[in-house]
């Protein structure tokens, strides 16, 4: 018999999946595990797969080294076996010994007697599951096992479901609050169903097929939550498009989600559609929900028109399509930002809706509308999974009680629409939390001296008593008097005065940003996840807190570190409930985002400690490797460079296939209140360094090409410091150089989130790119500066030691 080195049988490290009739998986473990467990646990097992209490003491045994399940419908899988759609399955008794359980074969359930149906159905009562053989699909209209085990054995419910549960709990209750006139005007729970149902019968008249998409491009709204669970009510496809996208974009997502009809904003949004109308064979209509359309074009309707149409179809049409739903089939498109592809459709079930909503914000301490009413402002996009999660589909599940920001919040109205709401929950990205904190500290430059120096010592007093009572509320005397005398006044200047539960969340947040808020006594929860994990899988709380960690995995879900390296860190794979179905019509990308054990590989590269706390290294895709083979993680280097340097809005390290490592840098500037881009004026923290230095300058031209001299040789001692503890030469920055326009989501720098899109920059800045490597020696220029020698090659600087 085959062991391992710790003398365990091979066989033992197979991993056992044990499948009900309907296919559902309901426990994932090893066969040591297994083996190893209780009769009082095995016989809880069995009594979810349907087997009788009489039976089930003879159907495991150990038999010449093997594993004997008798009459135990079963998959199993070896390190190398997974089933996937359209695969052959060979029928397997299960009575084979060590070595042909290694063998990549498939077996067919075997039917429960009727003692095992009757206790399914007593365990899941009224949940029927769509047929399913297999973990993923790319087909819309397919369906999946779900990973149901005892680490999350919950019943799955469709989005339905889980919204008629919340009237029921929560009808009379504020559900939604759009400002109209300068007046908040609020609807509840039951009127928000019944416009969702409104909507629903809406697009049944306008001929929405079944799993055909319904796209929704525009600003957060009442009506864009009508929009999307009338889509899913119907029997269609909910799909966002950011409202930044461009009309090709728009196309893209529209054409592969087969379209139906497409529900826009505004004159703005509509004018992409129409250029692109033609070209979308399943389109049949669209809607504008704000304003009057400018001209009269068949299908096209205002939103009051096209809620009319809901008149000529009956609730009978509507429940009959309602209760066809499975919980294991499709609901939500999310599209991926596309920076290194094509952007991918990421298909999610009403289970990974529903599951997730109800269990990830558990770890934030999230309550019950009828224990407290939580109150949020939705401004993130819908489009994106982690404002959908937040917004959306938790305020339902919770009763919670959700305020529509202006469309112009990122551009400054925000902090106004905070003020006017105080929220008790608030998310942001972190581009949005770093804006925050640039407004507050130029807030405080304007003070005078005294009014400086209290604020600066509040914030020390919280910044050291959060850092110290990480996991306790407990904190000193000196603490409560700067909180109550300086920093609650500061949180309500933010519209944060009611607020108890901070989250960020869709790219990494920066430590200096955090310790920044903690100064303000907020502790912003990180939560770590994907779209493809339907959000969160790792979260900070107020129990689960730990800098700089990303918190630890949401109860249910399970992780696996992948090539773990000598140091610890290892590529982060997830399992659970919140696993998407697949991609859209990508085969190959499912191959290369599940392995055969269907686990979901992030690669992101990471590291977990003895308590559970995952901290995040890299970004497999983004690591360097350099000409000399060293691998080198981005991340870490451009955050140092940041944080040395409060000049520095954006650093991106260059060096893939280099010899050595250089780094674009752009200064931190002011914005075009109207169209968000970067101008030429440098931020007030930007110009205070600047003062700080004996330079005047006060915007981008007066710094680049090496005007100012003062400024550079900063930024070269400040890129020094970092170099000083680089873990090698290789890991060293050798060149850098300033770009003329700081990075924005309209310049495609930077995604819908504020995540650098890192291939798009490449591109953009390609010339200068080559400019740093590629000059010769012949042409560069010695300027010495206080006795550091500096050559300069145009823009472009390295240091000389």
């Amino acid at each position: 018999m085959c062991h391992g080195d710790d003398g365990v049988p091979a066989f033992a490290r197979l991993t056992l999946r044990l499948e009900g009739e309907d296919g559902r998986l309901y426990s994932l473990c090893t066969v040591e595990n297994f083996l190893e467990r209780s009769e009082q646990q095995r016989d809880r097992m069995y009594r979810r797969l349907g087997l009788s209490l009489e039976k089930t003491r003879e159907h495991v045994s150990m038999k010449s080294g093997g594993l004997v399940l008798q009459n135990l419908t079963t998959r199993r899988s070896s390190a190398n076996s997974m089933e996937f759609p359209d695969e052959e399955k060979e029928d397997d008794q299960l009575q084979t010994n060590a070595q042909e359980s290694m063998a990549h074969e498939q077996t067919e359930r075997e039917e429960h007697s009727s003692i095992g149906k009757k206790n399914i159905q007593e365990e899941f009562a009224g949940t029927s599951l769509a047929p399913a053989h297999s973990l993923w699909t790319t087909d819309t209209k397919g369906s999946v096992r779900l990973r149901i085990d005892e680490g999350c054995p919950e019943e799955p419910i469709t989005v339905h479901q889980m919204f008629k549960a919340s009237v029921e709990k929560y009808g009379n209750m504020y559900a939604l609050a759009s400002k109209k006139n300068n007046k908040w005007e609020k609807i509840t729970f039951l009127e928000y169903y019944q416009f969702c149902r409104r909507a629903a019968k809406s697009f049944i008249k306008l001929g929405l097929e079944r799993f055909h998409g319904v796209a929704i491009l525009g600003f957060n709204s009442a009506e864009w939550f009508f929009s999307g669970v009338g889509a899913i009510m119907a029997g269609g496809i909910m799909t966002g498009i950011y409202a930044t996208n461009s009309p090709e974009a728009c196309h893209y997502v529209a054409l592969e989600s087969k379209a139906n009809i497409i529900v826009v904003e505004n004159q703005k949004q509509l004018d992409k559609i129409l250029q692109i109308r033609h070209r979308l064979p399943d389109l049949k209509a669209i809607v504008q929900y704000s304003g009057q359309p400018q001209q009269k074009i068949p299908n096209l309707y205002s939103w009051e028109e096209f809620m009319e149409l809901a008149l000529d179809v009956s609730e009978k049409e509507v429940d009959d399509i309602i209760s066809s739903q499975r919980a294991n089939q499709c609901c939500v498109l999310i599209y991926t930002s596309g920076t290194t592809s094509k952007p991918k459709g990421v298909m999610l079930s009403h289970d990974n809706i529903t599951w997730t909503a109800n269990h990830a914000s558990r770890v934030g301490e999230m309550q019950s509308a009828d224990t407290k009413q939580e109150s949020l402002v939705s401004y993130l996009p819908l489009s994106h999974i982690a404002a959908q999660i937040y917004d959306l589909w938790t305020g339902i599940q919770w009763g919670e009680l959700v305020y529509f920001a202006q469309p112009d919040a990122l551009k400054g109205s925000l902090v106004t629409t905070l003020r006017e709401v105080c929220p008790t929950s608030h998310m942001g990205v972190p581009r949005v939390w770093e804006k925050m904190m640039e407004k507050i500290k130029q807030g405080i430059s304007e003070c005078g001296y005294v009014k400086r120096k209290l604020v600066s010592w509040a914030m020390s007093v919280s910044l050291g008593a959060n850092q110290k009572c990480m996991q306790k509320d407990e904190k000193p005397f000196l603490f409560s008097v700067a909180d109550s005398l300086v920093l609650q006044k500061l949180r309500a200047e933010l519209g944060l005065s009611c607020c108890q539960k901070f989250f960020s969340g869709a790219a990494p947040i920066s430590t200096e940003t955090v310790q920044f808020f903690l100064g303000l006594n907020i502790r912003l929860y990180e939560a770590y996840g994907m779209s493809e994990s339907t959000g969160p899988h790792f979260m900070s709380g107020p129990k689960a807190y730990k800098l700089p960690s990303c918190g630890k995995v949401v109860p249910g879900c399970l992780y696996k570190m992948a090539h773990v390296d000598s140091e610890g860190t290892g590529e982060i794979c997830f399992w659970g409930r919140n696993i998407f179905m697949g991609f859209l019509n990508m085969d190959d990308k499912m191959r290369e985002a599940l392995d055969e054990d269907g686990w979901l590989h992030s690669g992101d590269l990471g590291k977990i400690d003895e308590e559970g706390f995952l901290y995040i290294t890299g970004r497999i895709k983004e690591l360097i490797i350099t000409a000399g083979g060293e691998n080198v993680p981005p991340v870490p280097i451009e955050e140092a460079v940041k944080k040395e340097l409060p000049i520095i809005s954006n650093a991106m390290l260059i060096g893939d296939k280099r010899k050595f490592l250089s780094m674009l840098l752009t200064l931190k500037c002011c914005s075009n209140t109207e169209t968000m881009e970067p101008t030429e004026e440098l931020s007030v923290e930007a110009v205070e360094f600047c003062q700080q230095l004996g330079s005047q300058a006060t915007e981008v031209s007066d710094i680049i090409g090496g005007k100012d001299k003062e400024v550079y040789r900063a930024i070269q001692e400040g890129i020094n410091r970092v170099n000083s503890a680089a873990t090698s030469n290789a890991q060293r920055i050798q060149k850098w150089t300033i770009l003329r326009k700081d990075f924005s989501v309209s310049g495609g720098e930077l995604g819908p989130t504020m995540k650098l899109h890192r291939p798009v920059v490449l591109k953009m800045y390609h010339d200068v790119i080559e400019s740093i490597y590629g000059i010769s020696e012949e042409s560069r220029i010695s300027v010495t500066i206080n006795g550091v020698r500096i050559y300069c090659w145009s823009a472009v600087l390295m240091l000389v030691t």
